[in-house]
């Protein structure tokens, strides 16, 4: 059964955000005040941060519901985009989808919003980021699995240095198909930034893509750092900690309001990760994470944990830190996990021609002659019912050894 994809929209703690999705205020709030509830800007060094580079030269592709067009404070921000729901405009900057259709908007002003004036609207964490629209469809129906694998590599291909993921699978695993296409952003030094999900939204444990080897998951806590009880989910691939309360957004219509989640966590630091490309263009993917991994203020007990990862996103530090160069993702290698825990899904067609050079895309067939142990994937698809037959097959053909000796006639000699 097909598993749909999910927005990650919890119920907002004044009461103006509904579990399937945003809602407006009764009344907009003023501008000004917008402008001032943007607490992490401070409290994150983000502010700081503009001090070195605001995101210029950076593109961060927003796979959501879509970029609505012709909102003031995200003038000037999207420099392309595409749809993959087959009901949106061919530019990605028509809301679609019946549940939350304003969530794609929501999320690109946190990342790279313009404000309305120099102390006015809402502004994102990289407002000198560009951004590319990009909108799927969500519900039961739709191949959601497919549409996320084809945006991801659209994104790629048109520019995207990072991607933000404010969505779902509300399952720890994913489909082969997103083996290949977040391999190829991995290839292509493009990093993906996904929400770690929302108890409050039915996200219990973290899900796929957060799940995924290399990807920057993004838990939640409150406007004081605690951990976040309804809009955010726990796990132990989270990466690193940000807001996911009292946050501020703007709808398509260009109306203001209070709202919840990692939906929202996950492009403030979407944003800070431009930054920091911006900042180091000379650095890879690997070492843009681990600056960002690597700078947050540790927020549990010592090291990375289950709620915080490494501790609270520090936007400044990220920036400016004296950070060493590492060689490979901190936070993991998709390509060595398709290698071991894709083995279960090999044929035996597959099996028999695995020596000879496989297509680029085949991401998903491991190599059969490796010597690592199996995974608990492997023995829970393969080993262990591999195992009960042999079994099976042992004690059986014991008994019937043993019967044929026992009832056996005697001959005379």
């Amino acid at each position: 059964m097909r598993r749909g994809l999910r927005l990650l929209v919890a119920a907002a703690l004044v009461g103006a955000v509904a579990a399937a999705g945003p809602v407006p205020t009764a009344s907009a709030a003023p501008r000004d005040a917008v402008r001032d509830r943007e607490y992490w800007l401070d409290d994150y060094g983000i502010a700081d941060a503009w001090a070195v580079t605001r995101g210029e030269g950076v593109t961060i592709a927003i796979i959501d519901t879509g970029v609505a067009r012709g909102v003031p404070d995200l003038a000037g921000a999207v420099v392309g985009g595409a749809d993959f729901s087959g009901v949106g405009a061919a530019d990605g900057q028509t809301p679609v989808g019946r549940d939350g259709p304003g969530h794609g908007t929501l999320v690109a002003a946190l990342a790279a919003g313009r404000g309305t004036g120099p102390g006015s609207g809402i502004i994102g964490s990289a407002p000198g980021a560009s951004l590319l629209a990009v909108s799927i469809g969500f519900g039961s129906g739709t191949d959601s699995d497919r549409q996320i694998a084809d945006a991801v590599r659209w994104a790629v291909d048109n520019g995207a240095d990072v991607i933000n993921m404010s969505l779902t699978r509300n399952t720890l695993e994913w489909p082969v198909s997103w083996d290949e296409a977040f391999l190829y952003a991995a290839e292509h030094d493009v990093i993906v930034v996904a929400a770690a999900g929302n108890r409050g939204s039915g996200t219990v444990s973290v899900g796929a893509p957060a799940t995924m080897p290399g990807v920057l998951t993004v838990g939640g806590v409150d406007a004081d750092g605690d951990p976040s009880d309804e809009a955010s989910a726990q796990g132990i691939t989270i990466g690193v900690a940000a807001p996911s309360e009292g946050l501020v957004g703007v709808t398509p219509e260009g109306r203001y309001l209070t709202w919840a989640g990692t939906s929202g966590a996950t492009p403030i630091v979407a944003g800070i990760v431009a930054l920091v490309r911006a900042a180091h263009p000379e650095l890879d993917a690997a070492n843009v994470i681990n600056r960002v991994v690597t700078t947050a203020r540790d927020a549990g007990p010592p090291g990375a944990d289950f709620t915080y990862g490494f501790g609270y996103v520090d936007a400044f530090a990220a920036v400016t830190a004296d950070v060493p160069a590492v060689t490979a993702n901190p936070l993991g290698d998709l390509a060595e996990w398709v290698r071991v825990n894709r083995r279960a899904a090999a044929t035996p067609e597959a099996l028999d021609i695995a020596a000879e050079p496989a297509p680029a895309v085949e991401a998903g067939v491991a190599d059969p002659t490796g010597t690592l142990l199996p995974s608990l994937v492997t023995l829970q698809l393969v080993g262990l019912p591999a195992l009960a037959i042999a079994l099976m097959a042992f004690v059986g053909g014991g008994l019937a050894v043993a019967a044929v000796r026992r009832f056996r006639p005697s001959r005379s000699r």
